[in-house]
């Protein structure tokens, strides 16, 4: 056996036992989710019916707050929802070189916290359980200087007490080295989290493509993480969707059961994105309607596929 497979089968055993000794664990599903972000300028409405159509009844909106006048609504965006029987998870906060958490700026990092600011009141006013929070500029894989990841903690701390107020985690997530300059890893983000120190930032959003870059063994990672994550973004190797690359996604599946991930609050959230170095641009552009229905049924069909051929393994 390759190392990789006998950390596979370690995973399974312990899924097994794991299964055969508290059945009721593993009673509930997992929670299929979809961050929305990639159906670029499409209406929340039809968006909102697609994902219904296809089983997924959660949706990551995307953080669309970026000035007073910019967004989405909340009572609209409750209405339009609930006519489609979605429910929000989260949001997913997008940090560019405009509002970047670890800018040497101070008028950048003041972008950062007024826009961080504007999606918790919105997040607190939808029910949101987490906010995705990128410790770094997306888009800008080089290093300004040896000081990002202080100027980040010390930014984001003095939002803290405001996410805790709105009863919204924050989600840090690392990104691969390819499209952010740190916070790569799952001990990355670890890191950042031991040294904001504050209740308010204890969670981490895991992204499966990131982490084939990054992580050594996906699942084992996942395992590991335990309790701190809450979100994870799924995409298959080639960053499309779910079903169409090479990815292991029934041992990702165990090692979710494992961390009893299938517990309210944790969710399995779809981002396949193409590949490709960055992509932001995708918020704004436009794509056939056709496409994506079939990139979300046939990543929702595959994801519930695998879990239930994983859900009947004794």
């Amino acid at each position: 056996m390759q190392a990789y497979e006998k950390i596979n089968a370690t995973i399974r055993q312990a899924y097994l036992q794991a299964k055969k000794a508290t059945p009721a664990a593993f009673a509930d599903r997992l929670n299929l989710s979809w961050s929305n972000w990639g159906f670029g300028i499409e209406p929340l409405a039809a968006s909102a019916a697609r994902l219904a159509k296809a089983g997924v009844s959660f949706i990551e909106l995307h953080g669309n707050h970026y000035g007073s006048d910019l967004g989405y609504r909340p009572a609209e965006t409750l209405k339009v929802l609930a006519d489609a029987g979605v429910r929000v998870a989260g949001i997913c906060g997008m940090f560019s070189p405009d509002n970047d958490l670890s800018s040497p700026r101070g008028v950048v990092r003041q972008r950062a916290l007024d826009y961080i600011r504007r999606t918790l009141d919105f997040a607190r006013q939808v029910k949101a359980g987490y906010m995705l929070v990128v410790p770094g500029a997306v888009g800008r894989p080089g290093k300004l200087d040896d000081q990002e990841f202080h100027r980040s903690v010390e930014t984001l701390r003095l939002v803290a007490d405001e996410f805790a107020r709105a009863n919204v985690r924050a989600a840090i997530e690392p990104i691969r080295a390819a499209e952010v300059s740190f916070c790569h890893t799952f001990d990355d983000a670890e890191a950042y989290i031991q040294a904001v120190n504050h209740a308010g930032v204890r969670h981490i959003n895991g992204d499966l493509y990131h982490m084939l870059s990054q992580e050594s063994h996906i699942a084992q990672r996942l395992w590991q993480a335990g309790e701190k994550l809450i979100n994870l973004h799924m995409a298959d190797t080639n960053r499309r969707a779910l079903g169409e690359g090479m990815l292991d996604l029934d041992t990702i599946l165990m090692a979710l059961y494992l961390i009893r991930y299938n517990r309210p609050g944790c969710y399995c959230t779809p981002e396949p994105l193409g590949p490709g170095g960055d992509p932001y641009p995708a918020m704004f552009g436009r794509t056939e309607p056709a496409l994506l229905d079939a990139l979300v049924n046939t990543t929702s069909r595959t994801f519930r596929e695998r879990e239930e051929a994983v859900r009947a393994m004794q």
